[in-house]
């Protein structure tokens, strides 16, 4: 079921004291995701499903409540991570190596000793090396930080904190709907860095090339407050079509299942098979 909305005006939390209105006219028709609810049930979390046909002007979500509910980003924070180091120069490309300083944090990030070694950053965003983005966040700083999200519209920069990786624990957080903003200036080119820095994450981002699609994405996961939050986030080109789409899943960790990281992925694509955006 659609319906038309008109003038839709949210509320997008910029670097300031206060909330900025933003007025959204391009989303003007909104319909929902047929069966979502029994697919986020059937995985035993809250979900919650944005997809944008940019083509159709139409907004599919799984519900209009939580969507404004703020998360902590994780690791899909890596991509403003990775055009913000991009664009000021802290690294020159993809193909820039960081050392590995031999030191992790086994408790906050588990034991993963396939990561610990010299890393290329684009195969640390593939593989979500938190070790290496926490390099890139010292040299990136605060003052960076701030200036490039609040351009940029992605959640409140005051509330940036020790440790460095305030993406995966503490009080930033960012809405489905502020992701799914920006992704769609990221996929349109219509963000405050340069073509060449969004071209550079895009192609990072690449995660399928079919014959008749190509999807760009990234996954996110913590476990800060006892809540598992997951995130998978992208956009797909379809011919002369593009789809944006945003998907969380919230789980209590008292209720922790091992097919949580996994359904991220399935429960997304299956909603997105619904919509028959992909097969």
């Amino acid at each position: 079921m659609c319906v038309k909305l008109g003038l839709v005006v949210v509320v997008v939390c910029l670097f300031s004291k206060s909330f900025a209105q933003v007025d959204h006219r391009d989303l003007s028709e909104l319909c929902s995701i047929p069966n979502a609810q029994h697919y986020f049930d059937d995985c035993g979390v809250k979900g919650t499903v944005l997809v944008y046909d940019t083509t159709k002007d139409k907004l599919f979500a799984s519900d209009t409540v939580s969507i404004y509910d703020p998360s902590l980003p994780a690791s899909t924070f890596k991509i403003i991570n990775s055009l913000i180091a991009l664009e000021i120069g802290v690294i020159p490309d993809e193909y820039y190596t960081v050392k590995w300083s031999g030191v992790t944090d086994t408790v906050k990030y588990g034991y993963r000793p396939d990561i610990y070694h010299d890393m290329t950053i684009d195969e640390a965003f593939r593989s979500s090396a938190v070790w290496v983005f926490l390099e890139l966040a010292r040299k990136i700083g605060r003052s960076n930080y701030e200036k490039y999200l609040a351009l940029c519209g992605f959640g409140d920069p005051t509330l940036i904190a020790e440790p460095l990786d305030f993406w995966n624990f503490g009080k930033f957080e960012v809405t489905p709907f502020a992701q799914l903003i920006f992704l769609k200036q990221l996929q349109q080119g219509n963000l405050p860095f340069s073509k060449r820095s969004m071209d550079i994450v895009k192609k990072m981002m690449t995660t399928e090339i079919k014959e008749s699609y190509q999807l760009y994405s990234k996954t996110g996961w913590t476990r800060d407050n006892d809540i598992n939050t997951g995130w998978w986030v992208g956009f797909i080109e379809k011919g002369e079509s593009s789809y944006i789409f945003v998907s969380r899943f919230l789980q209590n960790r008292r209720n922790n299942r091992n097919d949580f990281g996994a359904c991220r992925l399935s429960v997304s694509k299956a909603l997105l098979g619904e919509l028959q955006i992909i097969d």
